[in-house]
């Protein structure tokens, strides 16, 4: 396979950008390699600037849930565009997406529109806190909610004690304000809540985890917290920039019938344009200005053609609900032959998988949080992606990264898939 061009560019690019790349698991440093620069996307495919083509499996990282350039969101973006890239103003489309998000996610009487899922959460943050008056919140390990200072945080040694920042620039006093938790245990986080009484303004977790690898949550863990959140007086975030419209038209919370009190979203409503957005109730999302104090603004927010993109993103969603179990159908189908073949040749595995999310992590422990997705063997992970891209499948170059399937994976390319997985396991292992 061809990659002249990839590694020529690559080493141009990092004179001029931090590491060569602009977003860091790009890098290819957990796998080993230089990184792929992709020129062109249709389907299910993507091409790369050497001219080798690869089955997608990464899906920009979740919203092109129909594969790349669909016609539809194609000819919507190619309309906004012919009227203005951007007014600054109120537009229409802001309200339609408004009560189109209000309609089909469960939770959500009130949105506001920003510009990525990091603005969307560190927005929610700010509103839960000044809603209730307290400055603490708790986050899950493993969990990713961008790169707001409040979330690059590592745990403290016990219940009663502040995170440490793990990320140089943010500061410990940002730090004393977030205490982190083990995802899927919920004594562990009663008994942080219990240690901070009446301190905590919001935990916000992702309900199934995209960044330890897909995980899923244990049965009663996202029902016992929405419970706490109830006694405590604290706001319940679920952060569904992964899951929002993924995993049900409602998202996760449709799936698993447990309502936050507010919701992060972002990509898929974006249809592949920046976007994003937080809501939820309405007496919590009328503490934002201009209806209340708490402030938060951008230019950009309800950008024309985002709002273009997304609206027939999630017209199509709505009106094609069906689609879900077709696309859990497919995942099934190369989850099953995955493991088919990893039976065969003996190896140590866990599956986790949910609708159209999945991942594979070569240990022998069940992944139900960090600790357990770190049990993984990182070598042979980076060794399998590698084969995988060799064989003309792309996968998220991090073993603790989900893979995100389309519409556009038919049966040729589940074959391909399977096939594909089958000589990288033969080539690693022999």
């Amino acid at each position: 396979m061809e990659k002249g061009k990839s590694k020529e560019i690559f080493a141009q690019a990092q004179s001029s950008i931090p590491g060569g790349v602009n977003s860091p698991v790009r890098a290819f440093k957990a796998v080993g390699g230089d990184p792929i620069f992709m020129e062109s996307a249709a389907g299910a495919y993507m091409k790369d600037i050497d001219g080798n083509q690869y089955i997608d499996l990464i899906n920009s990282w979740g919203p092109m849930i129909l594969g790349h350039g669909n016609e539809l969101i194609a000819e919507a973006v190619k309309q906004a565009v012919s009227r203005s890239l951007s007014f600054g103003t109120p537009t229409s489309a802001e309200v339609e997406m408004a009560e189109l998000i209000c309609k089909m996610v469960p939770s959500i009487e009130q949105v506001r529109m920003v510009n990525s899922g990091t603005e969307a959460t560190m927005s929610a943050i700010r509103v839960a806190r000044g809603y209730t008056k307290r400055d603490k919140i708790i986050k899950f390990e493993g969990c990713y909610h961008g790169h707001g200072d409040s979330f690059l945080i590592a745990a403290g040694s016990g219940a009663a004690t502040m995170g440490e920042p793990n990320s140089p620039g943010v500061t410990k006093g940002t730090a004393q304000d977030t205490l982190t938790a083990p995802y899927n245990d919920l004594d562990k986080l009663k008994e942080i809540v219990a240690a901070n009484k009446d301190q905590v303004a919001a935990i916000i977790l992702e309900p199934v985890a995209g960044n330890m690898g897909c995980v899923t949550p244990v049965e009663g863990y996202l029902e016992g917290m929405r419970q706490l959140c109830d006694q405590e007086g604290i706001v319940l975030i679920f952060d569904e920039v992964m899951t929002g419209f993924r995993l049900a038209p409602g998202g996760a919370q449709e799936l698993y019938g447990v309502m936050p009190d507010m919701t992060t979203l972002g990509k898929i409503i974006g249809g592949g344009m920046p976007v994003g957005a937080y809501g939820g109730k309405k007496e919590i999302m009328q503490m934002v200005s201009p209806s209340g104090p708490v402030y938060q603004a951008g230019t950009l927010s309800g950008n024309p053609v985002a709002m273009a993109a997304g609206l027939e993103m999630l017209k199509y969603l709505d009106s094609h609900r069906e689609l879900y179990a077709s696309l859990e159908s497919t995942q099934q189908q190369i989850v099953k032959g995955m493991q088919e073949t990893l039976d065969e040749l003996g190896l140590n595995y866990t599956m986790n998988a949910v609708g159209s999310m999945y991942s594979m992590f070569f240990t022998d422990q069940k992944v139900v949080d960090f600790e357990t997705a770190k049990s993984s063997d990182l070598d042979k992970f980076g060794a399998y992606f590698n084969e995988m891209l060799n064989n003309g499948v792309y996968l998220a170059p991090s073993q603790f990264e989900t893979l995100f399937l389309s519409t556009a994976i038919g049966q040729k390319e589940v074959e391909q898939i399977l096939s594909a997985h089958k000589k990288a396991l033969q080539t690693i292992n022999s």
